[in-house]
């Protein structure tokens, strides 16, 4: 089977579209409600961002196995229908502890969509040599929406009102159901045999602790989620508190962000083959920390705009490099739960630092916080390289033209 390009640019139009309402409503919508309408405290926010963290942890176990079961394009469509009503009860939230209630369920409903995107690339193809370029396509689609999405949240929230952003996040869902319909996919090579439920439910985690190439990029690819954690509890109140400003900040700086993912993404197919190498993403990490620096380390709005750039491109990269590695050498009756393995490990490790940032930033600053955060993460990606050298041969095929 050879890439119908028609199917992968369906596959990143969707993305762009569904996610764009998405992080709208996470970066403006979410932040801007609870910081600004709700004038929630680092330990309220916290509990904000646990519960979508939990709710996508559960969800996100649930749909390994329902994407090799079901197909991740079925899981796709039935998970973006489920979450359109339950994203519109999100406006009718009229305390912290309501709204954290509400966002749960977003986050629990939306998990199995990034699972399905995550497992689809191998579908579009058999060719192996082709994941990268299809990855690096449907990547751009999903960092686009981070230009449009804020920006567009930013836009709502200036003109008309905070809520109209879920209503918006409601909208794009669905459009994005429209434009997967029609999308074909390869069938899976099936797995001769299933063992128990239980069995079946935990062996994408199994698989991947099992393999150590396969454990090494997990371990290494997600843990940028420890820095990430933090900034989901406290990125809003640095606006607020550090840089003075509001919630329409917050959408315009993540749409510089975007683009700077985008940038990234578009680099992807035209870099050195070092890249393409499990080795790569310990030093993408690295990097990772270094421009967290860049972004938190003043209270100067044009170094916010720099590091916001930076961070993004490294992102960027990072993102589609980590995916396609991992599918390269992962079965296709176990795509769905070892990708959905990935994004456990990811959920989990961002739920880590909800459990101390609130106290922290009462003893050292919300800026103290993430600075330490980035300075960390930065270390990490340093101390993985020795074991990266362990992984060397693992690689892509080098042919990742546009054919």
């Amino acid at each position: 089977m050879t890439i119908k390009l028609s199917d992968v640019n369906q596959v990143a139009l969707a993305r762009f579209v569904s996610r764009s309402g998405g992080e709208a409503a996470f970066f403006v919508g979410i932040w801007g409600k609870a910081s600004f309408e709700f004038n929630a405290t680092p330990t309220e926010l916290a509990w904000v961002m646990a519960a979508l963290g939990v709710a996508s942890l559960i969800g996100s176990a649930a749909a390994g196995l329902a994407v090799d079961r079901l197909g991740p394009r079925k899981v796709l469509i039935l998970s973006e229908l489920a979450f359109i009503p339950a994203v519109l009860a999100v406006t009718l939230a009229t305390s912290i502890t309501g709204f954290a209630i509400l966002v749960f369920f977003t986050g629990l409903l939306s998990a199995p969509v990034y699972t399905a995107v995550a497992s689809m690339a191998p579908f579009l193809t058999s060719d192996p040599a082709r994941l990268s370029l299809i990855n690096s396509r449907i990547e751009t689609g999903s960092w686009a929406a981070f230009i449009v999405g804020p920006a567009a949240g930013a836009l709502l929230a200036d003109t008309v009102s905070l809520n109209s952003i879920f209503v918006l996040d409601a909208a794009t869902s669905l459009v994005g159901v429209l434009l997967v319909l029609p999308i074909k996919l390869r069938p899976p090579v099936k797995q001769e045999e299933r063992p128990g439920f239980l069995a079946e439910l935990v062996s994408g985690v199994s698989y991947s602790a099992s393999r150590p190439a396969l454990r090494f990029m997990l371990v290494t690819g997600t843990s940028v989620w420890l820095a990430y954690g933090a900034f989901s509890s406290l990125e809003p109140l640095f606006y607020r508190e550090v840089l003075k400003t509001g919630p329409v900040a917050l959408g315009w700086m993540n749409s510089l962000f975007g683009v700077g993912m985008v940038v990234g993404t578009v680099l992807v197919p035209r870099l050195s083959s070092f890249w393409w190498r499990a080795p790569a993403l310990p030093v993408l990490v690295a990097l990772n920390g270094a421009a967290g620096l860049i972004y938190v380390s003043t209270d100067r709005l044009w170094m916010v705009v720099i590091g916001a750039f930076c961070w993004g491109s490294v992102i960027g990269v990072l993102s589609p490099v980590y995916r396609t590695l991992v599918q390269s050498v992962t079965p296709d009756y176990l795509m769905g739960r070892v990708q959905g393995a990935s994004q456990m490990l990811s959920d989990t490790l961002r739920l880590v630092p909800l459990l101390f940032t609130p106290a922290l930033a009462v003893q050292l600053g919300i800026q103290g916080v993430l600075v330490g955060n980035v300075v960390i993460l930065g270390l990490l990606g340093l101390a993985f390289i020795p074991w990266s050298r362990r992984f060397a041969e693992v690689a892509l095929p080098s042919s990742i033209d546009g054919t």
